[in-house]
């Protein structure tokens, strides 16, 4: 388990630091509204509830992170008081988290706060004495409140006796400071400690279905002492099993890498292809041995760069010159602009990484990679994304970085990508077969089109999706402003296939958002039967790029069932018809899939709500070569059978014939052909 591993020896892995990170930051936040906002005082006191959570998954050294980070910050933004309450929040939120994950219940928390309570007094009355100022101070905020509150009560008919014993009794208070201070200090850990008990178990019986698990962290704290040497590797008898699972996902792996060879990894979706290179990456295998010269030095210059599946995930800079050094030591020289123009972003420095094209992520993915001067890089579908010629660069340039002291290991489903290779490898369930042929062998998903009985809504004849001078600009009116599309003018008739093509950044998406309705443009209308698109969010059925931002529940059937399905009978009749088996998938976590998987879960998701037009961005990106034909069939059918729309973005042209009678060239953010495919062919 996480909670388990992040409480083993060394120092603070970088989940525990992110975790700590964030939730201090919430911390301070909630301290600072309430220290701030008139009547909001007690929003301070729920501070407590984050960082009980850090107390409650990690270790105490993490809880002392996020808690030095949150006092230096809300020090600087409010001062003293604001730094005391996160002191305050995280010795109680250290307690209810460290007694809810014991199981020590709330007389194991009164205990506690028996403890505590007379130490967080005994502290805050000795700084007082020591610090004359702030005494001073925090002693005449008090008389100006007080001055407030009785000058308010004194308007009420009365008041005058109340007025005077309470006036009395807030100058006895102030005399005898030492005593008021510790009261009100124990006073308010008893409140805290209530607080934090029922909304800490709260907000964690909400996120029980998290277990966030870090697959590439290496588990052997001993390695963290070692220099970066992550080749030549050798794997002897190595299996791996995850967390509350009952099968291994690989078994038996035999493996060599050497420092100056490319490896290519083919095989199906979910054959263990990415549980391979994250053992590569550093993370200890369940059974058997890796042994290399040094550690696998993930991130660091030297050690080993991953490129995962998912560029987004992984990219972190706000501009993209930011992101190919960040995490860097400042005394590292790196040719930004070099390795921006080696994987085809060249002149994107300045560029905002929110406004890339999935390609364009993949491409600045790899720049960041190179940018450690790897001894050992893992590419694990970098070019799923990436455009014809794109692939092709990439790939060569792939080919190149052995010569260069770069050892490769790419994982793809491309075999002209294989074919380069010095040696190919095949997973299949988990199972690794040496000499394997770039091209997939002969093989077949269950034919989806008698499983799919969910008809789609009635389309009415006239109901067409009309683009009509449509131009968008991102962060228009500011500096950094950038325009994706210009003056798009298109129609999609009814039970029409439609596929849009065009390099990364040339509008394809932004497009397939605005059909959606996800997406205003600038300017411009897009509508559907006379309505504008933003209006019927969900009548059109949009497949992200990016599939695992689709993905809302823990487990396939939860997800695909709060996407649109009425009961199990309709989950299973939707995840079969994208070729994943009901009974097997029903209760499979959503974050143990691979990138293919969620993929077809996402779209099974969309297919529950039987929508009438469906816009697919990059259907075909990280699936292995049977579903690709399975998923284009399904697809052709509902066109066929169904009179179902589709809209298309894709690089990948292959089979499309089955699916697509029309293409639409986008060319940075303009339509530059729209014609048969017949004649797009010619």
């Amino acid at each position: 388990m996480a909670e388990e591993q992040s409480r083993a020896s060394g120092p603070l892995r970088p989940i525990e630091l992110a975790t700590a990170s964030v939730l201090a930051a919430l911390a301070v936040v909630l301290t600072v509204v309430g220290w701030f906002l008139p009547h909001l005082t007690l929003i301070a006191a729920f501070a407590v509830v984050p960082l009980g959570v850090v107390s409650h998954h990690y270790r105490l050294r993490a809880l002392l992170a996020a808690t030095f980070a949150a006092i230096l910050l809300s020090f600087l933004v409010a001062g003293t008081g604001a730094a005391t309450n996160i002191v305050e929040c995280s010795a109680v939120g250290g307690l209810v988290g460290t007694a809810k994950r014991r199981g020590w219940g709330l007389p194991g928390v009164a205990m506690g706060v028996a403890v505590i309570g007379p130490v967080l007094a005994g502290l805050s009355v000795g700084l007082l004495f020591l610090f004359s100022s702030l005494r001073k101070l925090t002693l005449q905020q008090v008389k100006n409140s007080w001055k407030t509150i009785k000058k308010l009560l004194s308007n009420l008919p009365g008041s005058s006796g109340l007025v005077h014993h309470l006036d009395s009794w807030v100058n006895r208070a102030i005399t005898d400071w030492w005593a008021t201070i510790a009261v009100l200090v124990i006073l308010s850990t008893i409140w805290f400690s209530l607080l934090g008990w029922v909304f800490v178990g709260a907000v964690l019986e909400r996120l029980q279905w998290i277990r966030a698990q870090d697959r590439l962290d290496p588990d052997d704290a001993d390695q963290l002492r070692q220099p970066p040497g992550p080749v030549p590797a050798t794997l002897e008898e190595v299996g791996y099993r995850y967390p509350h699972s009952d099968h291994d996902v690989l078994a038996g792996v035999d493996l060599t890498i050497a420092d100056d060879e490319m490896v290519a990894l083919v095989g199906d979706n979910g054959s263990g292809k990415s549980t391979l290179t994250r053992i590569l990456a550093g993370r200890r295998p369940t059974v058997g041995r890796i042994t290399r010269p040094g550690r696998a030095g993930l991130g660091m210059v030297g050690g080993t760069a991953l490129i995962m599946q998912h560029p987004e995930s992984q990219v972190l800079g706000v501009r993209v010159a930011d992101d190919v050094v960040w995490g860097l030591a400042a005394g590292v020289e790196v040719d930004v602009d070099g390795l921006l123009g080696r994987v085809g972003l060249a002149g994107m420095g300045d560029r905002e990484t929110s406004g890339l094209s999935g390609g364009e992520l993949q491409r600045l993915a790899v720049a960041a990679a190179l940018a450690r001067r790897p001894a050992l890089l893992l590419s694990d579908e970098s070019t799923a994304m990436v455009d014809e010629t794109g692939r092709r660069d990439l790939t060569e340039l792939l080919r190149r970085l052995p010569s260069e002291g770069t050892a490769i290991v790419h994982v793809t489903h491309r075999p002209e990508e294989a074919e380069v290779a010095d040696r190919r490898f095949r997973m299949t369930a988990g199972f690794l077969i040496p000499d394997a042929p770039a091209e997939a062998p002969p093989g077949h998903l269950p034919p989806p089109g008698p499983e799919l009985d969910l008809e789609v809504r009635e389309m009415r004849e006239p109901e067409r999706l009309i683009v009509q001078g449509v131009s968008h600009t991102y962060g228009i009116g500011t500096p950094w402003a950038g325009t994706a599309l210009e003056d798009i003018n298109l129609t999609v008739e009814p039970g029409e296939g439609v596929l849009v093509v065009g390099g990364n950044g040339s509008g394809k998406s932004t497009l397939a958002w605005i059909m959606a309705g996800l997406l205003r443009p600038t300017y411009g209308t897009c509508e559907l039967d006379g309505q504008p698109m933003h209006t019927r969010i969900g009548a059109v059925g949009l497949a992200f790029q990016h599939a695992r931002l689709q993905l809302q529940r823990a487990t396939v059937g939860k997800d695909v069932r709060a996407a649109g399905a009425a009961d199990d009978d309709e989950v299973g009749v939707a995840l079969r018809s994208v070729g994943l088996n009901w009974p097997k998938f029903a209760d499979q976590r959503i974050d143990a899939l691979s990138g293919g998987q969620q993929r077809r879960v996402a779209l099974a998701g969309i297919l529950a709500r039987r929508p009438s037009i469906l816009v697919l961005d990059e259907p075909l990106a990280g699936l292995d070569h049977p579903s690709r034909d399975a998923l284009i069939d399904l697809l052709a059918g509902l066109r066929r059978d169904q009179g179902m729309t589709v809209v298309v973005i894709s690089h990948d042209l292959h089979g499309m014939e089955r699916l697509c009678d029309r293409v639409v060239q986008l060319d940075a953010g303009r339509i530059v052909a729209d014609a048969p495919r017949e004649a797009a062919e010619r």
